[in-house]
């Protein structure tokens, strides 16, 4: 992100620039609930089928469902689903917004290694996002049968993860709970969070979900942009 972007220039640290905001309304959010919105600015990573419980975190490094997630309750329903790793580079806008409108009531924290989630190591570290911290955060929706969760990954010189809707910063120092009970309730749009520097969000999302034209492997996207989306014209 240009700090032509940023709601203010001037920052007291390095760290308050990486965290900077957006100015207001420079990110338009659609309000078709069938769309699924980015909620960060990044790089596609990745993306594609679950291929039963199999996820690729690059071409021939595969991993298990149940290995980023441990939860079964919800790990299960995202097979055979969708999902997209979404890289923010140690440059962009480091925020992420819920990309649905929704309501958490948990956060699930898994302490773990803070390797780099470059594309390099991501071909040589087998089921790196496995060993890494992590968070699983199942968003609540009104759909029966749609399901959306999100998988805030953290990485070298970033392993921070800071909830709008949690007084605990989760990084290595943390010693709470892993299973966090929470209730807060998101617009599209609305700031969940931000990472301290570049990282990584896996989305994934249940199998009636496609992916919006243009979303490929390599892709440049901003937060708000069409992820993907339950119409049935879907590309």
């Amino acid at each position: 992100m240009r700090l032509i972007d940023a709601k203010k220039r001037d920052f007291k640290s390095l760290g308050e620039c990486f965290t900077r905001e957006l100015k207001d309304g420079l990110r338009p959010i659609t309000t078709d609930p069938d769309i699924v919105t980015s909620p960060c600015d990044a790089i596609v990573g990745a993306c594609g089928k679950v291929q039963g419980t199999e996820v690729f975190q690059a071409k021939g490094f595969p991993y298990e469902l149940s290995e980023l997630i441990p939860n079964l309750h919800i790990n299960h329903k995202y097979r055979n689903g969708v999902f997209i790793t979404l890289r923010l580079k140690s440059s962009m806008y480091h925020r992420f917004h819920a990309p649905v409108d929704c309501k958490v009531n948990k956060v699930s924290y898994i302490s773990g290694d803070t390797w780099n989630v470059n594309p390099v190591a991501l071909k040589r570290v087998e089921k790196l996002f496995c060993k890494n911290e992590r968070a699983v955060i199942e968003l609540k929706n009104n759909h029966p049968t749609n399901s959306i969760t999100l998988v805030p990954v953290a990485a070298i010189l970033v392993a921070s993860m800071k909830f709008k809707f949690l007084a605990e910063t989760l990084d290595l120092k943390y010693r709470g709970p892993n299973d966090i009970a929470c209730d807060a309730q998101f617009k599209k749009g609305d700031e969940m969070g931000y990472f301290q520097h570049g990282s990584t969000i896996i989305l994934f999302a249940t199998s009636n979900y496609q992916f919006c034209q243009g979303i490929e492997t390599g892709t440049a996207i901003k937060m708000g942009q069409p992820l993907l989306s339950g119409h049935s014209d879907s590309k």
